[in-house]
């Protein structure tokens, strides 16, 4: 059931606690990919699990939040940080043991500081809502980064290549998009600013 309007949202609530979670399944994911070298095929399939139910519980916790009236400033501000810690300790633990090349790791996470920092400078005129290409940059991550999770071989590893050489094409443009978007909505905000200036 959602709040009586007007209300501010607890937060203790199932979209938050889903977020909290994640953040929980950070330190446990990274302990099961790094464990042993990361040579362990069993470790490595328990940390392709873990990162995909807590990839999931984004899905899941945004979802639950928009359809309940449940949006909150905690969700606001953890929510991107238990994504981005999740998505950083995957690639920088795969180059760290040597499975992902480093360059890879810096292309992806660079992007995501670019869009943060962008997000702030800009907040005041406005929110960027997600694009398409930023959905289907989130998807391919995810399923590129499990599929390194894995313990793969033949031409699995072939398949895996691929998938992440899209999601880096993906992460390179859609972040381009994003800086357009921002200075558009920069432009609006200091058009807005400047009409009903004295």
């Amino acid at each position: 059931m959602s709040e009586s309007a007007g209300a501010a949202p607890s937060n203790l609530n199932v979209a938050n606690a889903l977020t909290a979670l994640r953040l929980l399944l950070v330190p446990v994911f990274a302990w099961l990919l790094l464990a042993e070298g990361g040579t362990n095929p069993s470790l490595r399939i328990a940390a392709a699990a873990v990162f995909l139910i807590a990839s999931l519980t984004d899905w899941v916790d945004g979802w639950w939040a928009r359809k309940y009236d449940l949006v909150t400033t905690f969700g606001k501000v953890a929510d991107p940080i238990a994504d981005k810690a999740l998505t950083g300790v995957a690639l920088i633990g795969l180059s760290w043991l040597g499975l992902l090349p480093w360059w890879v790791t810096v292309v992806i996470i660079g992007r995501e500081v670019f869009v943060t920092v962008l997000r702030f400078v800009v907040i005041s005129d406005g929110v960027i809502p997600a694009s398409r290409g930023g959905k289907a940059k989130t998807v391919s991550q995810m399923l590129a980064i499990t599929m390194y999770l894995l313990p793969l071989t033949g031409a699995w590893v072939t398949i895996r290549t691929g998938v992440m050489a899209l999601a880096v094409i993906l992460t390179v443009v859609t972040g381009i998009d994003y800086a357009g978007r921002a200075l558009a909505v920069r432009r609006r905000g200091e058009l807005v600013r400047e009409a009903f200036r004295p």
